[in-house]
């Protein structure tokens, strides 16, 4: 459930449709390991988690920026839960436009 302000508007940060996305934007996003530690622990858990969920090497104003680019990329979506803001891997979606990127970043991973 969206959080509502006073003048009746959502608090849903804007999604770009995935068929707008390019490769190259993707790639881009996942070429930060943090980001990549992000997708990979969106991935891992099955389920839709907060920002603060996981421990990030990074301040928590780098990591707004980080979940930003990853959802700017499409590869998640955000939306709040109270005052909580949630993040979900767009698994489907991106696995539609972009087959295997997902599961190959994951196994990358895991063999690391």
């Amino acid at each position: 459930m969206a959080v509502t302000r006073r003048n009746g508007q959502e608090r849903i940060p804007p999604h770009p449709d995935i068929r707008t996305i390019g490769l190259q934007q993707v790639l881009e996003a996942l070429v930060d390991p943090v980001r990549r530690l992000i997708v990979s622990e969106l991935y891992a858990a099955g389920h839709d988690f907060s920002c603060g969920t996981i421990d990030l090497p990074v301040s928590k104003s780098t990591a707004t920026h980080h979940f930003n680019v990853l959802r700017e990329a499409g590869l998640i979506r955000q939306y709040y839960v109270g005052t909580s803001r949630m993040n979900a891997l767009r698994r489907d979606e991106v696995d539609g436009a972009f087959p295997g990127l997902l599961d190959a970043l994951v196994a990358k991973r895991d063999r690391d």
